[in-house]
């Protein structure tokens, strides 16, 4: 067993370094409407005069029923069993937008590449052997179908003779799964471990690496008091734990499958967290206390700390001081970070001539991938005159309607004063600002403002 902080800690550094996985099983269709595998085979069980509460081989049943009926009735029951109209599916929605490349299923279901699209994700679907030699272009994640898919039943993996020919019409599965086992950091999902396939992949890699292989994770729910045979099925429930632990596979125990759901919201909003975004645009001096080089020398070093310490910065390249908020970034970069400037500088500059329209969304667009955003100052040219930047206040209506968590230097001037205003005045919604306040609006030192700004940043971490 792992505790739950230890997991979420150990997983959101693998999503941070790219090496994070997902092994998605049966149970993370079931609340959309699906059913389970045990569903699945408990009507044609019946059909050949067998009680599935009395088998526990569902495999052997679906055998014994082609053997008797055939494979067609198999089929159709693949194809009208995952056909239906979903109902909503928090924790496939959770992680199918957390920034994760690599999907696996034995699911027939096409949930879980929905869900991608949904989240705006290019996928690219591996179906059967063929589809693994090609790959999509540009793609932005990948989904491996070990058992097949309902589009194609009568390639699905569910009778024992599917099985036993895998490792000829489905060997690459294996090998790639193999490759991947080795390489990321996977979190099994509504899976039950009792698919022989896996157990097969996960002893050879066992084997081959002498027990050095990295570690993986899955959720179980723990065994109720309130159940029938309460203590044998928590032994055995300890010894499926330790068993797993065998292959490396940490479990991270859950009184209710509701916990599954606050687990991987609190792992997304810790993702998030780690990108910034800094909200900024100046015309002209916002006030006698930020001349323009000082405003810039803030945007520089804002970005300069936040790069630092690992984090990544968000810019929409706002008029007046984007460029010194990208020196300072790209200063670190360069000089620390590898030039990895896509890991930890992204630049969303706004289209010119643009309808109202478009600009919204494109800043709920960019806004999508931020935890935290960082507003100061705020006016523009318009028409002659300088007024405050609507645009920054938009801009934390929409972190506001999304919670992202947002730091306004009121002391800036602008949209930020203004944001500050409003922040104040409501301050129990912004509890994590409360013994900031002061400093955040009346601070004009750019060295303490900066360590109050990666206070507060590295307060809401925890």
């Amino acid at each position: 067993m792992i505790k739950r902080e230890n997991f979420v800690n150990e997983y959101i550094q693998a999503i941070t370094d790219e090496n994070a996985a997902i092994f998605a099983g049966a149970g993370l269709s079931i609340p959309s409407g699906y059913m389970d595998w045990k569903g699945l085979v408990k009507p044609l069980a019946e059909e050949i005069d067998l009680d599935i509460e009395k088998e526990h081989d569902l495999i052997t049943i679906m055998q014994y029923y082609k053997n008797e009926k055939g494979r067609v009735r198999i089929d159709e029951s693949i194809i009208n069993g995952f056909t239906d109209d979903t109902t909503e599916n928090k924790n496939l929605d959770i992680i199918t937008e957390l920034p994760i490349s690599t999907y696996w299923t034995t699911n027939y279901d096409s949930l879980l590449e929905d869900s991608l699209k949904k989240n705006n994700k290019k996928v690219d679907v591996k179906i059967n052997q063929e589809s693994l030699v090609s790959n999509m272009r540009n793609r932005d994640a990948v989904v491996y179908k070990m058992h097949g898919d309902k589009s194609i039943p009568n390639e699905t993996v569910i009778t024992k003779d599917d099985y036993d020919t895998y490792g000829k019409k489905r060997k690459f599965f294996r090998t790639t799964l193999q490759s991947d086992l080795i390489n990321k950091t996977f979190l099994f999902i509504g899976f039950s471990f009792e698919d022989p396939n896996l157990d097969y992949i996960l002893s050879q890699i066992k084997i081959l690496l002498d027990n050095h292989n990295r570690p993986h994770y899955c959720f179980m729910k723990k065994i109720s008091e309130k159940e029938n045979d309460f203590e044998y099925r928590r032994i055995k429930q300890d010894l499926k734990i330790k068993d797993l632990k065998r292959y490396n596979i940490n479990t991270v125990l859950v009184s209710e499958y509701s916990e599954i759901t606050d687990i991987l919201e609190e792992i997304i909003q810790k993702v998030y967290r780690k990108n910034v975004f800094i909200s900024s645009a100046i015309h002209t001096a916002t006030n006698e206390n930020w001349p323009l080089d000082k405003a810039n020398e803030l945007g520089y070093k804002i970005s300069k700390a936040l790069v630092h310490e690992n984090y990544k910065v968000f810019s929409g390249y706002g008029k007046g001081i984007s460029s010194s908020i990208i020196t300072g970034a790209l200063e670190i970069i360069y000089k620390a970070k590898y030039k990895h400037t896509d890991e930890f500088l992204t630049l969303r500059p706004f289209p010119i001539n643009s309808n109202k329209d478009l600009w919204t969304k494109y800043r709920e667009d960019m806004l999508s991938e931020v935890g935290i955003a960082i507003f100061i100052f705020g006016n523009k040219n318009h028409y002659n005159s300088t007024i405050v930047s609507d645009g920054m206040i938009e801009e934390f209506e929409i972190c506001v309607s999304n919670g992202i968590k947002v730091i306004p230097i009121g002391s800036t001037g602008g949209a930020a004063a203004k944001i500050f205003n409003i922040v104040k005045e409501d301050i129990e919604k912004f509890q994590y600002l409360k013994d900031y306040l002061d400093l955040l609006e009346n601070e004009n030192s750019v060295d303490e403002l900066i360590k109050t700004i990666m206070t507060i940043i590295k307060s809401l971490q925890k």
